[in-house]
């Protein structure tokens, strides 16, 4: 006769859940709080440039800036992304082994990326060259410190992460002054990315762990059949977000893009909210697909659910936010931001739900479905916009995002259910060692 269980026992599987749950709030918190930190750093350098150098010099800026988040997704896409894919809970010795050659693929990547940009500013001259010059020079600093985070999450220890972000916001303060006394585009450029650099050696002492460079070539290798896709997936969306601004601005006017500007300053509190879950949700669809495959759907709808919900409530507040208070905010741009509040929350609450079944394609490796479901997000996302510019002007283009945006999320959903019920027929490997 099988015995009765104890109440011991009968409670210890119920105390184990209340750990792991307490254990993922606390990892999606150090996401939270790390994004928060890279946030207010990029928003405090933007602030402080543009009010040293007026709003040319700013734009040679801006330029470089944005280079380098096209560097960045490239980055993320051959070294990073496959990192957190395939070793978020792995047993130690893989994730460092792993760790040192993601690193060193992302350092390779930045070095040949910076040759390109250096060569490109020497020809260049003028105002933009020196900026791309120096641009190339730090980039494998600017892509080795971002490549420590993402490898502090997929090993769980988030807090690490957020250190060295606050890290590299110290060090910004003695270089931004050096750089504004010295009062070129160059120089802020450098001093960015000098203390960049600083987070990323203190990454190397937090971590224990020295890039391999030198085995970044077996890295992109042994991932390509990830890497590649994420490559595409990741340059495809911020791509559409360049070509939609362009368009609306031969369409409808400059005028335009400031006005969808405004609109997502307003949402920029929940969009950082939205960036930092970003960098743990996969690490933690992973751990669950590990641990309780059963449970990854519902992990995932829970995501995105979550995320959604919260991007209706912020848009909910903002219509009842009194005009003069917006008017403080945004001065002028207001009266034009204030109506695209309704059709950009809902495109943000449509990216939100679509969040979270993108964490479940990653976690499953499903790079093919996750591809093919980026590229017809971003192809809806530009024709949406545009469509809608030339049908409707500015609200119009925001309400063809908002559409677009939940018929990308749709097709992320289906994707995610197929990719299940291949996963339960077929199981990958738990965890692909180095």
């Amino acid at each position: 006769m099988t015995p009765m269980p104890t109440g011991e026992e009968k409670t210890r599987p119920t105390a184990d859940r209340r750990i792991a749950r307490r254990a993922v709030a606390g990892r999606l918190s150090w996401g939270l709080a790390d994004q928060a930190a890279s946030s207010m750093t990029n928003f405090a350098v933007g602030i402080y440039v543009a009010r040293s150098l007026g709003v040319t010099a700013f734009g040679v800026f801006s330029l470089a800036w944005l280079t380098y988040g096209v560097v960045l997704n490239v980055a993320r896409g051959l070294a990073t992304d496959p990192l957190v894919v395939r070793f978020s809970g792995a047993p130690e010795a893989s994730w460092r082994a792993a760790t040192a050659r993601s690193s060193g693929a992302a350092l390779g990547v930045g070095t040949a990326l910076g040759a390109v940009c250096l060569l490109v500013g020497l020809g260049l001259g003028g105002r933009v060259g020196p900026a791309f010059v120096c641009l190339g020079v730090v980039l494998p600093a600017l892509l080795l410190q971002d490549a420590w985070r993402f490898a502090f999450f997929a090993a769980g220890t988030g807090r690490k992460a957020f250190v060295n972000d606050l890290v590299w916001g110290v060090a910004l303060v003695p270089a931004m002054v050096v750089a504004a006394r010295e009062g070129s585009v160059a120089a802020f450029v450098l001093a960015w990315g000098a203390s960049a650099a600083v987070a990323a050696v203190y990454g190397c002492f937090q971590s224990g762990i020295r890039p391999r460079p030198h085995q970044a070539r077996g890295w992109l290798r042994e991932q390509r059949d990830l890497g590649y896709r994420y490559l595409v997936e990741n340059v495809s969306l911020s791509g559409a977000s360049q070509l939609r601004a362009y368009g609306l601005g031969a369409i409808v006017g400059v005028g335009a893009v400031g006005a969808v500007r405004g609109a997502e300053l307003l949402l920029g509190p929940f969009l950082a909210l939205l960036m930092g879950l970003s960098l743990v949700t996969v690490a933690e669809a992973a751990r669950v697909l590990r641990r309780a495959p059963h449970r990854l759907g519902r992990f995932c709808l829970l995501l995105g659910g979550g995320q959604a919900a919260a991007a209706l409530l912020w848009g909910a507040a903002l219509l009842l936010m009194p005009g003069r208070l917006g008017e403080f905010v945004l001065g002028g741009v207001w009266s034009s931001a204030s109506e695209l509040i309704v059709p950009a929350t809902l495109g943000v609450a449509g990216a939100g739900l679509g969040s979270g079944a993108a964490a479940g394609l990653r976690a499953l490796a499903a790079a093919r479905r996750s591809l093919r479901c980026q590229l017809f997000a971003s192809a809806c996302y530009v024709g949406g916009g545009l469509g809608g510019a030339a049908v409707a002007g500015t609200v119009g283009s925001a309400w063809g995002v908002a559409a677009a945006t939940l018929c990308g999320s749709a097709l992320w959903w289906l994707q995610l259910r197929s990719a299940l019920r291949e996963h339960h027929q077929d199981p990958i490997p738990e965890v692909r060692t180095p």
